[in-house]
């Protein structure tokens, strides 16, 4: 992914953004770092959402692609070295940033992207003029466009 590019380069910080769902409820999220401990998930050791007992947890995101208990040992081991800075973002908040660059430059990400959007936008608040922000935009949001739609009660925005 993008972050091959630059995990090399100290001067860039790089940003993952998991789904944070409906509230930080257990079940309500997909946010591995926030609520997950290391584990064994189908064969990876990684951060996994999971109770006392290991068992694995109900997950939520508006996007199907996010929705999942763990997370690829790769992100995990960029987490504990603190290579990259993974924050979360809710479904509101990425639904809006969806409508946002669906309007304002015409392209519809898809649901996964559209949290890395809206931390993107939150994000160049902070950053200021002159600083140069990259969001990776990681599929199309044509094949999202009826699921928001049914999400709004059939309106799009």
């Amino acid at each position: 992914g993008l972050f091959h590019h630059f995990v090399g380069d100290e001067s860039v910080r790089m940003y993952g953004i998991e789904a944070g769902g409906r509230s930080l409820t257990a079940g309500e999220h997909a946010a591995r770092f926030q609520g997950g401990r290391i584990g064994v998930l189908q064969g990876s050791k990684t951060f996994v959402l999971q109770n006392a007992d290991g068992q694995i947890l109900r997950t939520h995101s508006v996007s199907a692609g996010l929705d999942y208990s763990a997370v690829g040992p790769e992100l995990a081991y960029y987490f504990e070295t603190g290579r990259v800075h993974f924050d979360m973002v809710g479904d509101d908040e990425a639904l809006e940033a969806f409508d946002t660059l669906s309007r304002l430059e015409g392209i519809i990400p898809a649901l996964e992207s559209s949290h890395a959007i809206a931390y993107g936008i939150r994000l160049a608040k902070e950053m200021g003029r002159g600083k140069i922000l990259i969001i990776n935009l990681s599929g199309r949001g044509d094949k999202d466009v009826l699921e928001v739609a049914r999400l709004r009660g059939g309106v799009l925005s």
